[in-house]
């Protein structure tokens, strides 16, 4: 069985799930700070986790990196991780940190090839959803939209973004660095 890890499952319980929180509920198997990671193990094995989902968590992480890094070390090779969240450019965003199109990148080993910052996880961007209003962009080109993305606030109501966990991690070789599918959702 396939072994799959909710995190920051607050009040939204996923049968089949392990739910993973910061604070006891009803349904939440698991009570870690995600916060902690750097020095609290989150409590699985090595190389045990089969997929990750996190919905509007990740913005509200201070420290990123040790939680990829653990993340990194609790998945198994190939595993997915899906995140939802506010798109950086949105005026909801700014209530906590932004996220871009890029933004995912410095989880990736590729990504350091200029310094090393002591991060050992390595997690390859695939996929970016980005969810536009149909009705403004319906008939947009995709490079239309991807321009307003770049430019212009409030154009993404959410992002989704798919990783995929790299084991071992890859040499930090700016030439190993890769860009992830883009695409634009109509809602």
């Amino acid at each position: 069985m396939k072994e799959k890890l909710h995190l920051g499952c607050g009040k939204t319980i996923l049968k089949e799930w392990i739910n993973l929180d910061i604070m006891k509920g009803q349904g939440v198997d698991i009570v870690a700070d995600l916060e902690m990671c750097s020095e609290i193990p989150l409590p699985f094995e090595d190389n045990s986790i089969d997929e990750f989902y996190a919905s509007h968590l990740i913005e509200y992480i201070h420290f990123t990196l040790p939680l990829m890094q653990e993340l990194h070390r609790i998945a198994k090779n190939d595993s997915k991780a899906v995140f939802r969240l506010q798109y950086g450019l949105s005026d909801d965003a700014y209530v906590m940190r932004p996220y871009f199109i890029d933004s995912f990148a410095c989880f990736s080993q590729p990504y350091y090839w200029r310094a090393d910052y002591g991060y050992k996880g390595d997690w390859k961007t695939e996929k970016i959803s980005l969810f536009v209003s149909q009705a403004v962009y319906k008939k947009k080109s995709f490079h239309e939209i991807y321009e307003d993305v770049m430019r212009k606030r409030n154009v993404v109501s959410e992002m989704v973004v798919e990783l995929r966990a790299i084991k071992p991690i890859r040499a930090t070789k700016k030439e190993l660095q890769t860009r992830p599918f883009i695409e634009f959702l109509m809602v």
